[in-house]
């Protein structure tokens, strides 16, 4: 039920020219009041960690200028098919033995053909039962495809609408923007839980950052989850030497989104690979609350788990799930750390090589 702060803070009718006043304010200010936000929903120092992996590499139809699996372009990307449920299961297991509670796959597809259903069922199926949220991100969805994944048990599906509609011609032209937005009717409908968010620095201007961030806050029910991803600038794609985003910048939309989607978890996501620490404390204070975590972003290097919890250690924050203290202080992180419902994980220190 929505109390009575929700009604004045959750909102679905937000306008570009208020999302792009929002990026415009003093960043003082639009940080203060988006950490404001943020501690009327969440623990400020708690973030959730997921882990991604790729079950199918490369060979990807689609025209994506920034994606170094589309078949169009020479990134020097190794094609890999659908990977075995045993070797899914073996990383998924790895995950929750470095901290992470969700476990998202990934695959390049255009859409996943009828063929290959059953066997993603059975996968959902088989990392659910080791106790880890489950993720999946795998192109358009049809209702029916939708459905069957939700009945196997999945937690949330992932479709970035990446960029505002006005400047999507430019980055995708293979599938269209209504068609990104069928695919998230579709998984809402099923009763899964939404992962949307988008893509920064492709040489978009801020009324497209602004854009996009109305596209999502005006859904009939906000994402559950928001990447805001910092372009990766790959090698062989098109995108290949788009001038580097103002860090600030991104910081701002970080922080616009937290305001605009209160109950939202935003996710700092591809990118973080060449953040420094400084840039993702902002982030943090910005309202970020999620982070994807491991070696690997599908394709794309990410810091490495050790590095992450190092960082985690010296601002005082702690994977969600975990109670307060266990990563406070210079401390070597527990093994085993009890979690707040009762079940363990293990939870490797900053000094485990």
């Amino acid at each position: 039920m929505m109390n009575a702060q929700d009604s004045e803070l959750i909102r679905h009718n937000w306008t570009v020219e208020e999302s792009l006043a929002l990026l415009q304010r003093p960043f003082n200010d639009l940080v203060f009041k988006a950490q404001a936000i943020h501690r009327q929903y969440f623990d400020p120092n708690t973030v959730q960690v997921s882990q991604l992996l790729s079950i199918k590499t490369g060979a990807c139809p689609e025209d994506c200028k920034y994606c170094p699996q589309s078949t169009r372009y020479d990134t020097g990307l190794e094609k890999e098919k659908l990977l075995e449920i045993d070797k899914v299961l073996r990383e998924a297991r790895a995950a929750a033995a470095s901290g992470a509670t969700r476990f998202c796959m990934g695959a390049a597809w255009r859409s996943p053909k009828k063929k290959d259903m059953p066997y993603l069922v059975e996968m959902v199926r088989e990392v659910k039962q080791l106790g880890l949220e489950t993720c999946m991100t795998l192109g358009m969805l049809r209702p029916e495809q939708a459905q069957e994944l939700a009945d196997a048990g999945l937690d949330y599906y992932n479709h970035n609408l990446d960029t505002s509609p006005e400047y999507y011609g430019e980055i995708i032209t293979t599938r269209g923007y209504d068609d990104r937005l069928d695919t998230l009717a579709n998984v809402r409908a099923a009763g899964l839980k939404v992962c949307s968010g988008g893509i920064m620095g492709m040489g978009e201007s801020p009324r497209d950052r602004a854009g996009l961030l109305v596209q999502l806050a005006n859904l009939s029910v906000h994402p559950e989850s928001v990447p805001i991803n910092m372009l990766v600038r790959v090698a062989g794609t098109p995108l290949a030497n788009e001038r580097e985003l103002d860090p600030l910048d991104f910081i701002r939309t970080i922080a616009a989104a937290r305001i605009m989607m209160p109950r939202s978890h935003v996710r700092l996501s591809a990118g973080r690979e060449q953040m420094n620490d400084s840039t993702q404390a902002l982030a943090f204070l910005a309202g970020a609350n999620s982070i994807f975590y491991g070696e690997k972003l599908l394709t794309t290097s990410n810091p490495a788990a050790n590095k992450d919890m190092e960082l985690f250690q010296r601002l005082g924050i702690r994977p969600e799930g975990y109670a307060e203290g266990q990563l406070g202080g210079a401390e070597p992180l527990p093994v085993n750390c009890p979690r707040r419902d009762g079940g363990k994980q293990q939870f490797y220190d900053a000094t485990v090589n």
